[in-house]
């Protein structure tokens, strides 16, 4: 097959490249130049430079190339959606866009932008969709006109071009430019005895994904066309609290200390992150392991192994240096720790 790459060498990109150049397709990946930071890309991939608003213009490139699926790695408003399908009309057979779990009502309940009781059940494909607009606005330029909703209904909408949906956990691992881990992993290589977190976020759960098992999700929706004009979710079938993610890094690393927690009532305002800590968001990914097979590549140890190794060897360019660890030392002392 051919596969088109809208994006590709940032975080998730590079891996889903190579998992499908490595599988025998032909790949191309469009975007506005190569990460440094990220991987190369692997050999035999086409690279075509241009700017992702102005997709259109480059039709006459992209009919050459003749994709067989388009997978769309950082739609984020309606424009990028209806400029997605508008340009790969007569072009592609299918699109593929990257969407998140953030476009359910009870993400938003998290963040207290949307109502509603607390939900305990995992969330599957059919659970209610925020009703909130641009949940994001306010957060920054990029984010105004964010809206995953308006996203998937414009990929889905097409009745001329398929659209397939694969919703991501929270991602972790190697060319992560978020550092997710690192925060708590530098506590660990600062020997801290143990890690101070407000009580309610200690419980909170939150599906999670390793990259290169989101790469290999990837694959599977662009390559089969089961997943034609079909939604899915993709996350580790475990989904951790806070203080069992921190421990798992912990393992991983070789850490002997431990969580410690307190409530928000005891600790600076810097704790409480304000959210919904009732509200865990969890992902039943049932429908893609039943419909197209989807397993994790990589053990749990492995994947975080791998995370970490390639955490320190790329540390955050704001890495703290000489954390004051007091407010954690004075609440340990008067747990007794």
């Amino acid at each position: 097959m051919k596969i088109l790459f809208l994006g590709g060498t940032r975080f998730i990109g590079p891996h889903a490249v190579k998992r499908l150049a490595e599988a025998g397709h032909e790949v191309a990946v469009f975007n506005r130049g190569i990460n440094p930071s990220a991987a190369s890309l692997p050999q035999g991939v086409v690279s075509i430079t241009g700017d992702r608003a102005r997709l259109g213009e480059y039709r006459g490139i992209f009919r050459s190339f003749a994709p067989d699926v388009v997978i769309d790695l950082f739609p984020y408003t309606e424009a990028d959606a209806r400029l997605l399908t508008e340009t790969f009309q007569d072009i592609a057979g299918r699109v593929v866009a990257i969407s998140s779990c953030d476009v359910y009502q009870a993400f938003g309940r998290v963040n207290k932008i949307e109502s509603g009781p607390i939900t305990i059940e995992p969330l599957t494909e059919q659970s209610p969709l925020c009703e909130k607009r641009y949940p994001f606005r306010g957060a920054g330029p990029d984010r105004e006109f964010y809206d995953k909703v308006l996203v998937e209904q414009g990929v889905m909408g097409q009745q001329s071009l398929p659209g397939t949906i694969l919703r991501l956990p929270m991602v972790y691992g190697p060319y992560d430019y978020q550092h997710r881990v690192y925060p708590y992993l530098q506590q660990m290589r600062d020997e801290r005895p143990y890690i101070l977190l407000e009580e309610g976020f200690a419980s909170w759960r939150w599906a999670r994904g390793y990259v290169e098992d989101i790469a290999h999700a990837i694959y599977l929706v662009a390559t089969d066309d089961r997943a034609k004009n079909q939604i899915y979710h993709v996350a580790e079938e475990s989904c951790l609290s806070m203080r069992e993610w921190i421990e798992r890094i912990g393992v991983a690393y070789g850490w002997e200390g431990k969580v410690i927690t307190a409530p928000s009532v005891e600790l600076p305002t810097e704790y409480d992150l304000q959210i919904e800590t009732k509200q865990h968001i969890q992902l039943d990914s049932a429908k893609i392991r039943r419909e197209l097979g989807y397993t994790e590549q990589a053990t749990a140890e492995e994947s975080m192994q791998r995370t970490i190794a390639w955490e320190i060897d790329h540390p955050p360019e704001n890495i703290l240096r000489g954390i004051d660890y007091s407010i954690e030392d004075k609440v340990a002392a008067k747990l007794g720790v």
